[in-house]
């Protein structure tokens, strides 16, 4: 079943054009790493997806059904997050804020909408953090709660924009690991922004890689290909497999370890 399909989209964000003319078509229950250099537009696409921005050209459609923003259909975990001005608030609280997103605020839910908080806190195992007040979380398990109001609405479609920020490995890879567990359990489609692609490649599918308003859709041993990489970055690239490592190359710098910054 076809969730997501661009035709022939172009999008310009900030006077640059950050898509140009591309195409793709995306089945459900599939788990795809989006990558690209800074700038690329990971942020730029997700957004395009969501409605809030609008395409120079072309059509983007979700579950056949374009121009819908605020789409039920699909989850959403931002880029930029903070929580500080909820630390007051205890986890379930803190993800019963999202159930309607238009209106931001203390929750004064009836009693199905508390169910649906419940099953989401249940989906990513956060049960043990209802009751805790975000102060006394730590980052991955903030992570959990961000990613389950996320899934207030049963969502088909999730997108999640760099939720590895500021994560160690061992985070880094319980949230991939529950992603991946979500995504199984609920046979929906994510696409899962990321910074390296080396963290990803035990739990996904295909890789999305975006560069110079382009992009290549496949399997990572089609995608992450020197030939590829060099068309999307605009300059050589070499590719290098090590250990079950792959690594990104222009010269002697690793591109996916050059510092980050928020992307386009």
């Amino acid at each position: 079943m076809e969730v997501l399909r661009l035709d022939r989209v172009t999008v310009t964000f900030r006077d640059r054009r950050v898509l140009d003319d591309v195409s793709l078509m995306v089945e459900q229950n599939q788990f795809i790493g989006v990558l690209g250099p800074n700038g690329a537009g990971k942020t730029t696409l997700m957004r395009a997806i969501l409605g809030l921005i609008r395409p120079d050209a072309g059509q983007i459609t979700v579950l056949g059904q374009s121009g819908l923003r605020g789409n039920p259909d699909i989850g959403y975990m931002p880029q930029v997050r903070s929580a500080n001005a909820s630390l007051r608030l205890c986890g379930r609280d803190f993800v019963a804020i999202a159930l309607h997103g238009h209106r931001w605020g203390w929750p004064r839910l009836n009693r199905q909408a508390w169910l649906d908080v419940d099953r989401a806190l249940e989906l990513v195992d956060a049960r043990d953090l209802a009751r805790r007040p975000l102060a006394e979380l730590s980052g991955g398990q903030r992570q959990r709660l961000l990613l389950a109001q996320a899934l207030i609405g049963r969502p088909r479609l999730l997108l999640l924009d760099e939720p590895l920020i500021s994560l160690d490995p061992r985070h880094q890879h319980g949230v991939i690991e529950l992603v991946r567990q979500v995504r199984e359990a609920l046979g929906i489609t994510v696409l899962f922004s990321a910074h390296e692609l080396n963290p990803l490649l035990p739990a996904i599918d295909q890789v999305l890689y975006l560069g110079h308003g382009h992009l290549a859709l496949g399997p990572v041993d089609e995608v992450i290909q020197p030939d590829v990489l060099s068309r999307l970055y605009g300059a050589p690239i070499d590719v290098v497999r090590q250990n079950g490592r792959v690594f990104v190359m222009s010269g002697e710098v690793d591109v996916e370890k050059e510092e980050h910054c928020h992307d386009a």
